[in-house]
């Protein structure tokens, strides 16, 4: 990652929040980007995300709060005036003009003088490796290439914040991977600002240096991936960031019993205290069979079924109406319908 300089924020949303009728989009949000930072904003559909980055770009105005870009408040700055670029998901490229003739569509817009254009339009050509594409139009390029192109005409007008609003996800899953180390190389070479919009787990851990979990408009969580994926906050966020198993215990004099009243065979070696609790899990760390014997937390399953997945196959297991799933290594030959002991550390689990 691009090192993050230490200096007042280079965008600060103070208390921002924005309805649609009746509904609040987004709500309360306080948050700040220091330049050079890679700030993703994650959550699923609904969940305030592309609203949040709408308000940042000028493209919504805030019911109250501040928005600030390098000190200078700008909730009535309009789109084309504010000191911001976006990626957007289709690219949004000038089907009339050339390569060339969008990228310089923005200078121009912002004053830079002729002379330093082309030479910017190169540069930035080059940032993407499609020195050669300049005078193609976007119906003669591929997605690939048409999301670059929409990358270097954002970075070549040096705006203060780069919004990129789910750039990947009209991609398949090769040139993704190909466009999302792409981003993460120029970013640590350049050094922009940027907002990102997804809800993809994967692509917000591989690229930011903080995530900001969106839960109904407002911000649930905000940390560095390592510290947001080893110290969720609340169910919601474990949930946000890798996959996730969750077992609903009762609990009552005589032991545990699932949500529906059937009683549990379950070992726990720190028992919460609570009535009633989710311990939420991650499949890689559950262990079955014997591997699950020698965990100090044991419940007894029944296994359902198993999958082949290419490196791994991974076991779905009935436990007292509900269903977990774990990933088992190659050797793992139990028959379905087996009686299995399924197992986890302490540190491996989250009760919420």
């Amino acid at each position: 990652m691009a090192m993050v300089v230490d200096t007042p924020p280079c965008l600060s949303l103070l208390n921002v929040t924005k309805r649609f009728g009746s509904f609040t989009a987004v709500d309360n949000v306080t948050l700040d980007v220091k330049k050079g930072e890679f700030l993703t904003l994650l959550g699923p559909s609904g969940s305030g995300k592309t609203t949040l980055q709408r308000l940042i770009g000028g493209f919504e105005v805030p019911e109250r709060g501040l928005i600030k870009i390098d000190g200078h408040v700008v909730n009535l700055v309009p789109a084309y005036m504010r000191d911001t670029a976006t990626v957007f998901q289709t690219g949004a490229l000038f089907p009339h003009k050339t390569v060339a003739g969008n990228l310089a569509y923005g200078m121009r817009v912002r004053g830079v003088a002729k002379s330093e254009i082309e030479a910017r339009i190169a540069k930035a050509l080059s940032l993407v490796s499609l020195d050669n594409l300049q005078n193609r139009y976007p119906h003669e390029l591929s997605g690939g290439q048409k999301q670059r192109i929409a990358l270097a005409r954002a970075l070549v007008i040096e705006p203060a914040v780069l919004l990129f609003d789910e750039p990947l996800s009209a991609l398949d899953l090769s040139l993704r991977l190909q466009l999302r180390t792409e981003i993460k190389r120029l970013h640590k070479e350049l050094g922009f600002t940027a907002v990102f919009v997804t809800h993809d787990q994967s692509e917000a851990m591989a690229l930011s240096d903080r995530i900001a979990v969106l839960n109904k408009g407002a911000v649930e969580q905000i940390d560095t991936p390592e510290s947001l994926f080893r110290s969720p906050a609340s169910a919601f966020v474990f949930r946000s960031l890798g996959e996730a198993c969750c077992l609903t215990l009762n609990g009552h004099s005589g032991g545990y019993v699932g949500p529906e009243g059937q009683a549990v065979a379950v070992e726990l070696s720190r028992p919460p205290g609570k009535q009633s609790f989710c311990i939420y899990l991650r499949p890689s760390k559950l262990r079955v069979g014997e591997d699950g014997q020698c965990c100090s937390n044991r419940i007894a399953g029944r296994l359902a079924e198993v999958e082949f997945l290419g490196e791994h196959r991974r076991a779905h297991l009935d436990v007292a109406g509900q269903r977990l799933f774990a990933d088992v290594h190659d050797d793992f030959d139990y028959p379905i319908g087996a009686e299995v002991t399924i197992g986890w550390r302490c540190e491996d689990a989250r009760i919420y």
